[in-house]
């Protein structure tokens, strides 16, 4: 099924998770919707600024695929309404600040990004009405012995 002209729900729903734990990924008619719409604001000019494919890494997250990644129990991922992507050769900090000055969404987020790495980490995504446009930049830190996910405000390089 086609969500906009560059985008095809395939590329939200595959799951190296789900297919391993055989888990059911898919989507309902409201995060279909979802889908649709953070295609067409936010993805779709995305591709056409680039004129280049946008890798999905991570886009719908069943509730099962959700609790399986341990992932967080308000993920905009479950509701259909985020991405986590790549597009080949293009830095992610630079997209990142092409979208803060561009853009609307709910949150952008710049994750676990090196400078001088220009391949490292991902672009996080989330549209939603009424959107935030907040931005954050997720890095890894080591407290106490542990590894641990902080978040900043803003998109720092």
């Amino acid at each position: 099924m086609k969500l906009s002209p560059n985008f095809h729900l395939s590329e939200f729903t595959q799951s190296q998770t789900a297919t391993r734990l055989m888990l059911d990924n898919t989507p309902g008619p409201a995060e279909i919707a979802a889908l649709k719409l953070l295609c067409e604001k936010v993805l779709e000019p995305v591709r056409e600024n680039y004129n280049r494919p946008v890798l999905i890494s991570s886009g719908y997250r069943s509730p099962a695929v959700n609790r399986a990644i341990r992932g967080s129990r308000s993920s905009q991922h479950a509701k259909g309404e985020a991405a986590d992507f790549e597009i080949a050769g293009i830095d992610n900090l630079r997209i990142c600040q092409w979208m803060e000055r561009r853009l609307n969404y709910d949150q952008l987020i710049l994750e676990f990004y090196e400078r001088g790495v220009p391949a490292s980490g991902w672009v996080h995504v989330s549209y939603r009405e009424p959107y935030r446009n907040q931005e954050l930049t997720a890095k890894r830190v080591v407290r106490n012995g542990r590894r641990r996910t902080v978040y900043q405000n803003g998109i720092v390089g």
